[in-house]
């Protein structure tokens, strides 16, 4: 009897030994660093400094989309190199850097994973029906496209539509809310840079009538309408600014409600004007 109860005894001891073992090594940190982004034909550098104890170097192994890399990272410097990975400009990549507990290595040009604007443009236009297209080549990133107008004297934004990041030719397209008169388009992408990459302008006559608006004095409400038809409303883009320069209301619109304004002078865009007005 005593027997049985020591060999019990034993098996559970085992088995809360096993159990301390595995939660242990759940707890254990993963030392690794992760990169994710798009292939752009670029290598990666890496800088490895020694390990705890000056005992070899830092990196322990290497992935690249889930697949151990034969990369030499026995050196205090070494590169990743993504072509034996068969992989085409703009697909995407995940790196993972093993290390050991106490070092950590630093990867000096990480931004060559991010999407970077190369597009060329090589057609754009407006049809009968208000709708800018336009076709690309030479992507490498999916990255958005902003549709700017020229109107007030600055380049507006007025949508924006997302880039397929294809090296092959991209067709396009964007419905346009024009102004009376000449129109001036343009598309724009800003990649990790900061820096614009813009197309040529493009241009549109509008057989829109002008706009215009009332009252100069204003209690409640400006509305907006077809130039020398007061009764007949006209929808177009407005900004309003305060005599210091400071944008108050925007937005698109037969009329905009100015009853919650300040007294005082203000500035309306409109159409492909700027004008005055009083809120009393």
């Amino acid at each position: 009897m005593q027997s049985v109860y020591f060999a019990d005894m034993k098996r559970l001891t085992i088995y809360i030994f096993l159990l301390v073992i595995s939660f242990s090594k759940a707890q254990t940190p993963v030392n690794v660093i992760i990169l994710e982004g798009n292939y752009q034909g670029k290598v990666l550098y890496v800088q490895n400094p020694y390990g705890p104890g000056s005992v070899g170097f830092c990196v322990t192994e290497i992935m690249v989309n889930g697949n151990i890399t034969t990369d030499e990272t026995n050196s205090s410097a070494f590169e990743i190199d993504l072509k034996p990975h068969k992989l085409n400009i703009g697909d995407k990549v995940e790196i993972k850097i093993f290390h050991k507990e106490g070092c950590k290595p630093k990867v000096l040009n990480p931004e060559v994973l991010k999407p970077k604007s190369t597009y060329e443009v090589i057609g754009m236009g407006i049809d009968k029906e208000g709708i800018l297209h336009w076709s690309t080549r030479s992507e490498t990133g999916k990255l958005a496209f902003f549709i700017e107008q020229y109107r007030w004297n600055k380049w507006v934004k007025v949508g924006e539509v997302e880039g397929e990041g294809k090296p092959t030719t991209c067709e396009y397209s964007f419905k346009i809310a024009p102004h009376s008169g000449k129109n001036t388009f343009r598309v724009r992408q800003t990649d990790y840079s900061g820096s614009p990459r813009l197309s040529k302008a493009t241009d549109f006559l509008s057989e829109s009538p002008e706009i215009d608006f009332a009252p100069l004095k204003a209690i409640k409400d400006i509305n907006f309408f077809v130039k020398g038809k007061e009764t007949k409303p006209a929808e177009t883009m407005y900004e309003i600014y305060d005599q210091y320069g400071n944008i108050v209301k925007k937005g698109s619109g037969l009329k905009v409600d100015v009853s919650n304004l300040p007294k005082g002078p203000y500035y309306i865009n409109f159409d492909n004007k700027m004008g005055e007005f009083v809120k009393k």
